[in-house]
C-alpha cells in the first residue's frame, strides 16, 4: 500500500518519528506540495493521501485513480471537497480531538496575555521601561481581573469544554452558541445567541468548524452590536470572521481586543488588516503544534489508515 503525506513539514519538521506510518506500507512524506504538477506526479500511485493544508478538489480526485483513502492531519477538514470524496467512494479521515487541550491553552493565553500582559511588560521592560520609571511599579495598560467575568465559547465542543475548564478556574461566568439544547451543556454553562454573545460578554472565544453558513459570521452588523470592552479570540478559523469589518471596529474602538491565533489566508498578505490594527494579538496558527498534539496527529493518522486496512473505518467525515 502507498501512502504519500504532501505536506508534512509543519506537522514534524524533523523532531518526531514517522516509524508508525512508515510500518503500514511504502510511506513518502513531503515537506510541501505547492502546485498542481507537483500533487500529481507524487500522489499519482497513492492509494492513501494524507494531506494538512494542500487542498484536495473534485479535479484533483479526477486525477488520482488509484486513491482509496483521504486522511487529514488536522481535526478541520475544509481543504478537501468531501463531497467530491464521497460520490467517488472515497472516504475522507480526520484527526479529532488530538489537539484540544493544546488550542484551549492557547485561547487562554491570548486571553490572558490581553488582559494581564506579562509578555507585553516584559518586552517594554527590554527596552528600558522599568528602568526608566520613577516608581517602584509602571503600567501603560490596565491590567484586568477574570474572576466574574462573563465569557461565551462559540462551538461547544471538545475544546469549547477544555477552554471552559479553564475558565471555570478562573472564576469566570460561562455562555455558549452552541446547538446542543440547554439540557447536554453543563449546569453552569448558560445557552446565548451570538448577538447575545457580543452585546453582553466580557470575552467571546470561536472555537466552531468553518463552515458555509458561518463564513464570516462575524462582520459589520454583528460588530456594531458589541460590549465595548469585549476581547473576541479566535482560534478556530480565520474566515469566521470579516477581516476588514473586525479592522474596522477597532480602528474605531467598538470592541477591547482581537486574540487570533489564525487568519483568513495563511500565511497572511503583509496588508491584511488584523496585522496592523490597534489592539491586535496574532500569532501564526500555532495553536495546534505542541508535541504532545503533534505525536497524538501521527497515531491517529496511522490508527485511522490501519482501521481502513481491517474494514473497520473510523474517524470519517464524509460518511
Amino acid at each position: 500500500m502507498k501512502i504519500v503525506f504532501l505536506d508534512g513539514h509543519t506537522l514534524n519538521p524533523g523532531d518526531l518519528s514517522w516509524d508508525r506510518l512508515k510500518a503500514l506500507g511504502d510511506f513518502q512524506a513531503y515537506d510541501r506540495t505547492e502546485t498542481k504538477e507537483e500533487l500529481y506526479h507524487r500522489a499519482a500511485d497513492a492509494e492513501v493521501l494524507i494531506v494538512n493544508k494542500t487542498p484536495l478538489t473534485e479535479t484533483d480526485f479526477d486525477h488520482l485513480p488509484r486513491l482509496q483513502l483521504v486522511c487529514v492531519a488536522a481535526t478541520g477538514y475544509d481543504v478537501v471537497d468531501v463531497e467530491a470524496a464521497r460520490r467517488r467512494g472515497i472516504p475522507v479521515c480526520n484527526a479529532a480531538g488530538y489537539g484540544s487541550r493544546a488550542v484551549a491553552q492557547m485561547a487562554t493565553a491570548l486571553l490572558l496575555e490581553a488582559t494581564t500582559r506579562a509578555g507585553h511588560y516584559a518586552q517594554a521592560n527590554r527596552q528600558g521601561f522599568w528602568t526608566n520609571s520613577r516608581d517602584f511599579c509602571c503600567w501603560n495598560n490596565p491590567l484586568i481581573e477574570l474572576a466574574d467575568k462573563h465569557a461565551c465559547i462559540v462551538g461547544y465542543g471538545n475544546i469549547g469544554r477544555h477552554l471552559a475548564d479553564i475558565l471555570r478556574a478562573l472564576g469566570m461566568k460561562l455562555h455558549a452558541v452552541s446547538s446542543k439544547p440547554q439540557e447536554e451543556l453543563p449546569p453552569d454553562v448558560q445557552k446565548i445567541t451570538l448577538e447575545e454573545a457580543f452585546s453582553t460578554c466580557h470575552v467571546v472565544s470561536l472555537n466552531c468548524p468553518l463552515t458555509p453558513s458561518n463564513r464570516e459570521m462575524v462582520n459589520a452588523t454583528l460588530l456594531a452590536k458589541a460590549n465595548p470592552n469585549l476581547i473576541l479570540i479566535n482560534t478556530a478559523r480565520g474566515r469566521l470572521i470579516d477581516e476588514k469589518a473586525v479592522a474596522q471596529a477597532l480602528w474605531e474602538n467598538r470592541f477591547a481586543a482581537y486574540c487570533c491565533d489564525v487568519l483568513s489566508h495563511e500565511p497572511p498578505a503583509a496588508d491584511n488588516p488584523i496585522l496592523t490594527a490597534p489592539r491586535t494579538i496574532v500569532t501564526p496558527h500555532v495553536a495546534w503544534a505542541t508535541v504532545e498534539a503533534r505525536e497524538r496527529i501521527i497515531d491517529i493518522l496511522a490508527s485511522n489508515i490501519k482501521a481502513y486496512t481491517e474494514g473497520k473505518i473510523q474517524n470519517v467525515v464524509n460518511a
